[in-house]
């Protein structure tokens, strides 16, 4: 192993290396996720709502639940909503909805 400086290279190589492998796996992988996309909308999806279901897919329903509280009241306040169904209580359409098992991290 060459020491130069203190810095051992052949170590910083190796990460310097792995780095470049792993940014380009992301890099390929970022490119299929854009496939996927442009062929849901060229099949009639909605991308847009279709990244916001898979925002709330990633959140457990404890946490989609206040999130739709808090949209519901901002709207409210708004004026974009006739009546809020937040007080305390929650959608009938919300309670609902399914969520995917979390796994533990």
């Amino acid at each position: 192993m060459v020491d130069v400086g203190g810095v051992a290279a052949d170590h910083l190589l190796s990460f310097i290396e792995r780095i470049e492998r792993l940014e380009e796996e992301k890099k390929a992988l970022s490119d299929d996720l854009k496939e996927i996309f442009a062929e849901a909308k060229g099949t009639g999806f909605d991308v847009k709502a279709m990244r916001a279901i898979l925002k709330f897919r990633k959140m457990d329903k404890a946490e989609y639940q206040e999130q739709e509280y808090m949209i519901d009241l901002y709207k409210h306040a708004l004026g974009m909503l006739d009546e809020v169904t937040a007080e305390g209580g929650e959608n009938a359409d919300d309670a609902e909805r399914d969520f995917p098992e979390q796994e533990a991290s």
